[in-house]
């Protein structure tokens, strides 16, 4: 097995990882925005109503916001402070993955599949640009853990811990999360053939637990939308917060009623999965299939060094969410503890049985994956934005060294397999982290600007915007909402500073109305990259122009 030294050289590495990532500026849209409504939140002192910028907002329930606005009443309005209750979540996702390998398979099992999980391409992502699904990730596996911990052993700690976390994990992100707990647990009891456990008085008192950790959420919910019957959100009135959490949620998705349809495939989750779980991918498809043959060649018997928690928690999540039609690839975040858990199991018994020959296969997949990332990192490091600064280089270039050493040295073919993979995603991220990410959000006007404001001291009071275009990532590192006015009521008024589109200053010229200072800063939708934008010779053609401009 991989040596102690060697692990947790890997794992610091990915930590420094996850730190760099903290201090990157906030993405938009969605955690800039979930920044800015936990931003309201401490500001206003309102920890009941959830707003979407003047909009009241049903889509997910509170808990995130919660975290975040507690985080930021510890540390302050800072964009690292948002990221930390996220990043925790997936520390406790990673040894709930720990303990669930090692409750599952053994010890070493469930060392790797907190390193697996760790290293997942989505699950890095998550730390940085963080949205409700950290928080999902992290408890709904911890939660499984622990309910799979109690039907093993019957233990009442085990259930009242596991129930908590599923409280959490559902006041995080609603029906979604019960949905992955729920499938996993029902395809262990299924392969262990112990439903007697759910007759037991134990279970009483976790559904009492659970209904106690969700209450804040519903009485929240309840206070904002079920004691306003007249408010009117998406369109219609007598909107019920706590029949909306319990049921229309889940529905409106897979109906695409409410929050519309953004895609029909069926295979939608299929294709995501082979970049989320990066650089484990290949290696994960292989545990699959190789789980899914041992199960159809025992005719689904049970069998002490077998599982089927992992598979069947899989398997039947992507069957049943392929059908929605609404799909966005961070809906599979929930899944990559149990395909971490699996592929681990996997791997050990690889190495158990001296598996040479399939060992070897797949460590030069691996290596055909590290090359993938290497030529992929020189083209991110000296293409798309070369660099500006020595330090950064010479970081990267030091972790390249030292990963080309262990890739290199003469060892064992599973020592090598490990570390190969690891670091694969060690260095990508180094790199995303370090280098791509700070140049990319040049590009996003709204937090660029505020640099601009900071520095020239323009007051945030005075600022206005006339389009309803999100600013998410302006509103939070101005620490102020920027106002919503009218071109009529802009008229008169003196020493004001508007921040508008190529569109609204082309009005603004028809109108006659003048300003005498202009802060221009280009703008791009950084989440939705596209080759042209990539390529420095075709980005000006992909950019907008977003302006700030003070009337006189």
């Amino acid at each position: 097995m991989i040596s102690n030294s060697r692990y947790w050289f890997l794992m610091v590495l990915i930590v420094l990882v996850y730190i760099a990532g903290m201090f990157v500026t906030l993405f938009e849209n969605d955690s800039a925005q979930f920044a800015v409504m936990a931003m309201r939140m401490v500001q206003e002192n309102d920890f009941l109503n959830l707003f979407k910028g003047t909009e009241e907002y049903l889509d997910k329930p509170h808990m995130h916001y919660w975290l975040a606005a507690l985080s930021f009443k510890i540390f302050g309005l800072h964009d690292w402070a948002y990221r930390i209750p996220g990043i925790l979540a997936i520390l406790l996702g990673a040894y709930s993955a720990y303990g669930l390998g090692k409750l599952l398979y053994n010890k070493d099992s469930g060392r790797l599949a907190a390193l697996i999980f760790m290293t997942a391409q989505t699950i890095v992502l998550a730390a940085i640009d963080v949205r409700t699904d950290a928080v999902l990730t992290g408890f709904g596996i911890f939660s499984i853990w622990q309910l799979a911990v109690y039907i093993d052993k019957k233990s009442l700690a085990a259930i009242i811990l596991g129930a908590f976390g599923a409280g959490i994990a559902f006041s995080t992100k609603g029906q979604l999360a019960l949905l992955t707990i729920g499938l996993a647990i029902l395809s262990h009891l299924a392969y262990t053939r112990r439903w007697s456990v759910i007759f037991h008085w134990k279970v009483i008192v976790a559904l009492a637990v659970f209904v106690l950790t969700i209450t804040p959420m519903l009485y929240a919910y309840y206070h904002q939308f079920d004691l306003h019957p007249e408010k009117i959100i998406r369109g219609k009135s007598g909107r019920s917060g706590i029949f909306f959490i319990f049921w229309e949620q889940s529905f409106e998705r897979m109906s695409g009623e409410g929050m519309g349809s953004n895609s029909s495939d069926f295979f939608f989750f299929f294709h995501t999965y082979l970049w989320v779980f990066l650089p484990w991918t290949i290696l994960g498809i292989a545990a699959f299939g190789n789980r899914i043959r041992a199960l159809y060649t025992t005719k689904f018997s049970y069998s002490k060094n077998k599982e089927a928690l992992t598979l069947g928690g899989i398997a039947l999540f992507f069957l049943i969410a392929s059908f929605s039609q609404f799909k966005l690839p961070h809906y599979l975040n929930g899944t990559i503890p149990l395909f971490a858990v699996l592929t681990a199991g996997y791997l050990n018994e690889l190495y158990i049985t001296l598996q040479r020959k399939t060992l070897k296969v797949l460590m030069v997949i691996q290596y055909f994956v590290l090359s993938i990332v290497f030529i992929a990192s020189l083209l991110l490091c000296y293409y798309v934005f070369t660099f500006e600064q020595p330090l950064i280089p010479m970081v990267l270039i030091t972790l390249a060294c030292i990963i080309g050493f262990f890739s290199l040295r003469h060892e064992s073919f599973f020592m090598r397999l490990i570390t190969i993979s690891a670091c694969c995603s060690i260095l990508l991220n180094a790199v995303l982290n370090l280098h791509f990410y700070p140049h990319l959000l040049t590009f996003q006007a709204g937090s660029s600007m505020a640099s601009v404001i900071s520095e020239q001291n323009i007051p945030v009071e005075n600022i206005y915007k006339v389009s309803n275009d999100h600013t998410w990532a302006l509103d939070f590192y101005n620490q102020k909402p920027v106002q919503l006015t009218t071109f009529e009521e802009i008229r008169g008024q003196k020493k004001i500073w508007v921040y508008i589109n190529n569109a609204d200053l082309r009005k603004f010229q028809q109108l006659g109305l003048d300003w005498d200072i202009q802060y221009t800063r280009p703008q791009f939708r950084i989440t939705r990259l596209s080759m042209n934008f990539l390529n420095p010779s075709t980005r000006k053609k992909t950019l907008d122009r977003v302006h700030l401009i003070r009337i006189h």
